[in-house]
């Protein structure tokens, strides 16, 4: 099913073809691929560490409220939904119906999800019984009386947290998986909210805060990071990752699609929409509010989505870059999942086009479940994380095809492997970074925590683009 510059065999005859040997057992995924699937995970110290160095522009996309189950529970080779002959062996209670309810597929590309806070991730998973989605996503619609809010008026009697989809709904992110590689153990870097995952994704840590000013006092927080208030404006003032950046003249971007946001203030379900800027601290942009930011004079690195395809087409791309979606194009409920892969496949077709992509990596994720039902309980790290299991995928020129990376990883994994390749390995250490706050423990080092390079070959040479189309026919059905 890969598309080549848009253009390739009859779609309409191609998912016949697919399908028909899916039913025969020919192929186990969307993609067919020359190459054999690799499903173990290399040990890092056997492989060559120099090859990192290969990678010159690392791209982190962050999408919005998906578990893994929900988007990859039926892929081939992955950890996903507990099946017997087809048929899910696991069923959550719904207190509501008096039943239970099964994984399900669910083709509507709109969904409703559940709420998200950290209290709902705990009774969620419930001490690892991980059966308290839908309960709490029941609970999540009570008080939902706004007449213009599709989610209070959902289709369907029930939450849709126990429905997945696969190919036929998301044949772009499948067909990066079958190319590229997937990771299938990548958990939420804590059991929470966006806020703080975006917190995470930038400095390992979120943090309430006694002082604008300075982090003496600063202690872990998983709801309501920062110092100040919403009103008076939210500070962070403990280390990130741009203070080391800056310290080694390291080149990075933080691009935020403008528009509306719509994920709602410590993790609800339903929620005003507010208006997302670049130069405007949010949720999803918390850069702005860092004092290491604004101590560097580098807010001016913090820009408008455009200038991200801007410098992808005429190879100017930072050393670092995040991007952030809208509200439209965030895959957060209740978004179309169309019009996010969409986006997905524009940002990546871009740097493929572009003159950076021989040197380049590009980490996808998810911020956070968003909700959704996912089996697989969540290891234990310091007092915060991790959360649950959320999708994540490497496209690269030297990613390996084809892989279904096994290890356990959290947003962590990107921080360790940006210090690696630009950094020379130093990390967000209070003892060593020269700015000490008082985080608990530097969670890049985290013994638990697997090493990206094992999805890269970097003895091949650079593989060219494969170039998707950002609205493609649907896929064949997963078996």
């Amino acid at each position: 099913m890969r598309l080549i510059n848009g253009r390739g065999p009859n779609p309409k005859v191609q998912r016949l073809a697919l399908a028909l040997a899916f039913t025969l057992g020919l192929v186990t995924s969307c993609t067919p691929s020359p190459h054999p699937r690799q499903t173990s995970s290399p040990d890092p110290a056997l492989l060559p560490s120099s090859g990192i160095h290969k990678i010159k522009h690392v791209i982190v996309i962050m999408q919005e409220n998906r578990s893994f189950d929900s988007y990859f529970g039926t892929y081939p080779g992955a950890d996903g939904i507990p099946m017997r002959n087809g048929v899910p062996t696991v069923c959550v209670p719904d207190p509501t119906a008096h039943s239970c309810q099964r994984p399900y597929h669910d083709p509507r590309i709109v969904n409703f999800g559940g709420p998200h806070r950290e209290s709902d991730s705990m009774l969620e998973i419930n001490g690892g019984k991980m059966d308290g989605f839908v309960r709490q996503a029941e609970t999540g619609r009570i008080g939902c009386l706004d007449p213009f809010n599709p989610a209070c008026h959902a289709p369907s009697a029930h939450p849709d947290v126990m429905g997945y989809h696969d190919a036929r709904e998301i044949p772009n992110y499948w067909t990066y998986a079958q190319d590229f590689v997937l990771q299938d153990h990548m958990f939420e870097s804590a059991p929470t909210w966006s806020l703080p995952a975006h917190l995470y994704m930038v400095s390992a840590w979120s943090a309430g805060c006694p002082s604008r000013i300075t982090p003496e006092g600063c202690s872990s927080d998983l709801q309501a990071p920062g110092a100040g208030t919403r009103r008076t404006g939210l500070t962070y003032p403990w280390t990130d990752l741009t203070y080391l950046l800056a310290e080694h003249n390291v080149s990075w971007g933080y691009y935020v699609a403008q528009g509306t946001e719509p994920d709602c203030v410590n993790g609800a379900m339903f929620c005003k929409q507010t208006q997302q800027m670049a130069g405007t601290p949010s949720i999803w942009n918390p850069l702005p509010s860092f004092t290491t930011v604004q101590n560097d004079h580098q807010l001016g690195n913090i820009q408008k989505a455009s200038r991200f395809f801007a410098a992808a087409r005429d190879g100017s791309l930072p050393q670092i870059s995040w991007v952030v979606p809208n509200g439209r194009d965030s895959e957060h409920p209740p978004a179309s999942i169309a019009n996010g892969q969409a986006w997905v496949t524009s940002l990546v077709n871009a740097v493929m086009k572009g003159p950076d992509w021989s040197s380049s990596a590009i980490f996808l994720t998810w911020d956070d479940w968003g909700g959704f039902y996912d089996h697989m309980v969540p290891p234990k790290v310091d007092g915060q994380g991790y959360g649950i299991r959320v999708p994540a995928l490497v496209i690269s020129p030297y990613a390996r095809t084809g892989y279904v990376d096994h290890q356990v990883l959290s947003s962590d994994a990107y921080l360790k492997f940006i210090e690696d390749d630009f950094l020379g390995g130093t990390r967000i250490d209070p003892a060593t970074d020269g700015r000490p706050d008082p985080r608990p423990d530097v969670r890049e080092n985290a013994p638990i925590l697997g090493n990206l390079i094992s999805d890269f070959d970097f003895n091949q040479e650079p593989r060219p683009p494969v170039l998707l189309p950002t609205h493609p026919p649907p896929g064949p059905a997963s078996t």
